[in-house]
């Protein structure tokens, strides 16, 4: 007689209810994957990090905090409710700490941001090109940056929203060096390999 074997029950998460999870169920759901986004009532699952996306992130983070001002912070993959249905991730959110800042916050407010980042990666193209700096820009975020990679070498895409038609408009592209004046004055080379002589 074989033996029968149990099979673990299938995560809540797998079954999504009519009309989508809401950006309320990523606080209560048990066992979601790490960084995982919501996206018009949908979960969006991160993929492992290339070095590019961490090389990326952390030269970015660094030159951020450097230039912000006091009472303001840098916050790396930490999410952002921009609605019932929509709580993304971006890569880096710049913004004021809120009086009421607690260490347990899960996500950000996006009025209360003033840049967000998003370096993409391959399976990451769309969301990060088409859907996220949409959802960003009608939520009032008045600066994108978008990382690409050109064999390795991080561009930036920057980008300020217009008031008139809530999109963003490009305001410049940087390849070899970061220099903006918006939100912040930040000039730095884009080299991202560690103990490269920066």
């Amino acid at each position: 007689m074989g033996v029968m074997m149990s099979a673990e029950p299938f995560p809540e998460w797998l079954r999504p209810p009519v009309g989508g999870w809401t950006a309320e169920d990523l606080d209560r759901l048990p066992d979601l994957p790490p960084h995982t986004e919501l996206i018009d009532g949908n979960l969006v699952f991160v993929s492992p990090q290339s070095r590019f996306h961490y090389w990326t992130l952390r030269l970015l983070e660094n030159a951020l905090l450097a230039v912000i001002p006091p009472g303001w912070d840098v916050s790396r993959e930490f999410s952002m409710v921009l609605g019932k249905r929509n709580r993304p991730e971006p890569d880096l959110v710049v913004a004021p700490l809120a009086p009421d800042a607690t260490a347990e916050d899960t996500w950000i407010k996006p009025e209360d941001v003033v840049l967000a980042v998003e370096v993409v990666s391959p399976e990451s193209r769309e969301r990060d090109r088409w859907t996220k700096p949409q959802k960003y820009a009608a939520a009032g975020i008045r600066y994108f940056w978008r990382v690409e990679s050109d064999e390795g070498r991080p561009v930036v895409y920057a980008y300020e929203r217009d008031p008139a038609t809530n999109n963003y408009a490009l305001t410049g592209i940087f390849h070899d060096r970061l220099k903006v004046d918006h939100p912040f004055p930040l000039d730095i080379v884009l080299s991202i390999r560690p103990n490269d002589g920066r």
